[in-house]
């Protein structure tokens, strides 16, 4: 009997696994990564939203600042785990192994930076975004603690990309599952038990974040992961970090998107008052961020095993991986928009006790339940053009649902709609993005499928 090496059985395994099961195995534990984190962030907007409606319009003013963290972090996790998985399917460990050492040195680097200039600059940044005199003293001391925690968050996601993008979903979720779990406990203790306010719950965040690092970076330093981190792997080439970012900036481009389209959705909204701002809106959209995590998280599963497949030269597999997940995704987000339609002004009467809070916020949420059953296939057409390496168009359809259509729209819907407008902006280029990824799904299957050519090239 010949015992195989754990990169040589993960390969293996990653090839020859059918194609429903493979992609179940690795998207449960991304799954379950995603709700935590959609969870604890929802249990932050639960906990904060019983101070007062100022308190709960700051967190969703801040949610633009750890938007920028989270494009720039995970940006570098998604754009090495795209090559990672591609050279493991080439059976090219040293080249994965440098691809990972560099892009975690490089997430310290950039957190820091954002750090001290967010920390030397943090009113000014704030009252740009559109934090009003009310929010400031809850903004403040929850974003400062966003701010301190930027280099260790923004290495934990590519901690955690890295080990996805190997196959290992189920160690990265340990690290991201325990701190979601502590922060979900430590939130009320900091927020009401020590009456910390926000600042307590930045400060239950920023230790679950460190929690989460630290058991993510235990695992590679213990050699339980294929792909290996340490400073002689760090690359001194400029080409090695240009091909990281070039294909993570997808990623960079959406979740700096939606930083922006934060900005400018809080901008807009508060023209209609703090109510529609903070209480409503941002509430609703929370709900629907837990659909698009549960989405994400089965798509972050989906990608190594088609990057893996893609390297190794097997299309067809490639594009089962695709398929696949497009009717899974599909079925679940029919079955969550029928659930929140039917139950949404009970969800919104869970997080607000405020009439007028709750009446805006069932609107929003059936305004978003009209596009959730869509979002699985644009979604998965991005990710399956960013996790094979075509950089442009991924860049392109990134940019799409929280930049190119939500931007105009935001902008000047509410002129003729006016509060609805700045409801329905969202669903809308939701909806915009579907019909735009027909095209290049199309032009993929005709091109890199059904013919023999099957570069990235």
């Amino acid at each position: 009997m010949i015992l195989l090496n754990p990169s040589d059985s993960q390969y293996k395994r990653m090839m020859e696994t059918p194609i429903p099961r493979l992609i179940t195995s690795l998207s449960i534990p991304t799954v379950i990564s995603s709700l935590i984190t959609v969870i604890y962030n929802t249990a932050d907007t639960y906990f904060v939203s019983q101070i007062d409606k100022s308190a709960s319009a700051a967190v969703g003013v801040v949610f633009s600042i750890m938007s920028i963290i989270q494009a720039l972090g995970f940006g570098l996790g998604v754009g090495a785990g795209s090559l990672i998985s591609r050279k493991l399917g080439a059976k090219d460990n040293n080249a994965a192994n440098v691809y990972a050492s560099s892009a975690f040195a490089a997430s310290v680097l950039v957190g820091t930076i954002i750090a001290v200039f967010g920390l030397s600059f943090l009113k000014p940044i704030l009252v740009f975004l559109g934090c009003t005199d009310l929010m400031l003293p809850h903004a403040i001391p929850y974003a400062r603690f966003i701010l301190i925690a930027a280099p260790l968050n923004c290495a934990t996601f590519v901690l955690n990309t890295t080990l996805r993008s190997e196959g290992m979903s189920l160690l990265s979720m340990i690290g991201i599952t325990t701190g979601g779990v502590l922060n979900m406990i430590l939130d009320p203790i900091l927020i009401n038990g020590f009456d910390m306010g926000t600042g307590g719950a930045a400060i239950a965040t920023m230790i679950s974040q460190t929690v989460s690092f630290t058991i993510l970076f235990v695992i590679f330093l213990a050699g339980k992961s294929i792909v290996k981190i340490n400073f002689k792997s760090v690359s001194r080439r400029f080409a090695d970090y240009k091909a990281i970012v070039t294909t993570g900036i997808p990623t960079i481009f959406r979740q700096g998107l939606a930083s922006v389209a934060s900005a400018a959705l809080n901008i807009q909204a508060i023209e209609y008052g703090e109510e529609a701002t903070g209480a409503a809106i941002t509430i609703a959209n929370k709900v629907y961020m837990l659909a698009r995590n549960i989405i994400i998280g089965l798509g972050q599963g989906f990608q190594p095993a088609a990057g893996y497949n893609y390297g190794a030269g097997n299309k067809k597999r490639t594009w089962e991986c695709f398929t696949f997940s497009v009717k899974v995704g599909t079925a679940i987000c029919l079955v969550f928009a029928s659930f929140s339609a039917i139950f949404a002004e009970q969800i919104m009467w869970f997080f607000s006790d405020d009439a007028e809070v709750v009446t805006i916020g069932t609107e929003t949420l059936y305004f978003l339940c009209i596009c959730i059953p869509f979002m699985a296939f644009s979604t998965y057409v991005n990710q399956l053009y960013q996790g094979l390496g075509f950089k442009a168009v991924a860049t392109l359809l990134a940019s799409c649902r929280q930049g190119i259509f939500f931007l105009p729209t935001v902008l000047l819907l509410p002129f003729t709609l006016d509060r609805i407008g700045v409801q329905a902006a969202q669903p809308i280029a939701d909806m915009c993005t579907f019909f735009f990824s027909i095209p290049f799904i199309i032009h993929f299957y005709k091109k890199y499928i059904t013919e023999r050519n099957f570069s990235n090239d």
